[in-house]
């Protein structure tokens, strides 16, 4: 059997790996790569440990699968991914790329794969991981099912997109969890889970007209256009906001000249980028400027590592 295109044929392995999304992992990779390097500096290298922070990179990148398939499905199930009116890039289940049946199967071994790879990090994090597991995998279904529904997509990111992420993978790798608790980290958190959401919010951007008309009120529904392309850019110009968290204790003029050039690629990439979403204004080819703003947020997520491991 083959889906409508002809070389996707169903339930494949290539069908797999197009509802699993590859481009939406960097999402995933920036917030643990950040707790990464703050461990790293936390603990001046000496106590940093290996293990737990593999163990973070792969539950975040399951996580990010099972959000997606979950996305995928539930989508499809009340129409929301109909091939006549989608402007995004096409869905694995509204395609017939994966049945419906398969993608529920998919959807419960990537969280049980999930799960299995976050147990062990209780013996580096304590029972408290358990809760921001389960956290993880039930806010990863009611994302899709009922707050993308009620504008509060965008709560989520910044949640489990940035401080959870952030805070939890530097809690883990550090012997003495109570230096992860720092303002610091928190604040990077907050930071990286708002220049993540630059991604949702060019998603939104992009589907505005479609999820008004389908009840969908996301924050770019409520806001409108003109504020859409404005929350966008100022979203991702939030970097400079974390320049004196990065600075070092001493907050010399060398420290921000370093800091400047180290974010400079970033801050002009994603300034072209905004430019270019408020010239397109609407249609398939605001595509474009997905794939564009996760590029973005892997090299925001190379520069604030490279600032906080070196500065």
């Amino acid at each position: 059997m083959t889906s409508e295109r002809d070389d996707i044929k169903t339930n494949s392995f290539s069908a797999w790996i197009l509802a699993a999304r590859p481009k939406t992992l960097t999402g995933a990779v920036v917030p643990v790569m950040i707790g990464t390097a703050w461990a790293w500096k936390l603990s001046g290298g000496a106590n940093f440990r290996i293990l737990p922070a593999i163990l973070c990179f792969l539950f975040a990148f399951l996580m990010q699968i099972d959000s997606n398939f979950i996305n995928d499905y539930f989508d499809c199930l009340k129409g929301n991914d109909d091939r006549t009116t989608r402007l995004g890039p096409k869905r694995a289940c509204s395609e017939g790329w994966v049945t419906l049946r398969a993608m529920r199967v998919g959807l419960v071994v990537t969280s049980l794969l999930a799960c299995a790879v976050g147990v062990p990090l209780i013996v580096f994090g304590g029972w408290e991981m358990i809760l921001v597991g389960l956290a993880c995998v039930l806010f990863a279904f009611l994302y899709t099912t009922y707050f993308s529904y009620l504008g509060l997509g965008d709560v989520l990111v910044l949640i489990f997109f940035g401080i959870v992420p952030v805070l939890f993978t530097t809690y883990v790798i550090l012997p003495n969890h109570s230096q992860a608790l720092s303002l610091d980290v928190i604040m990077s958190g907050v930071i990286c889970g708002l220049v993540v959401d630059t991604l949702l919010v060019v998603n939104n951007y992009r589907d505005r007209e479609n999820d008004q008309r389908d009840g969908k009120i996301t924050l770019i529904v409520r806001v409108g256009e003109e504020a859409a392309e404005k929350l966008y850019l100022g979203l991702g110009l939030m970097a400079f906001v974390q320049l004196p968290l990065l600075a070092g204790e001493r907050h010399s003029l060398l420290s921000y000249i370093l800091l400047m050039i180290i974010f400079a690629p970033y801050n002009i990439l994603h300034y072209k980028t905004a430019m270019q979403m408020r010239k397109i204004k609407k249609g398939k080819e605001l595509n474009v400027i997905l794939a564009q703003t996760a590029r973005n947020m892997l090299v925001y997520g190379i520069a604030t590592s490279i600032a906080i491991v070196c500065l």
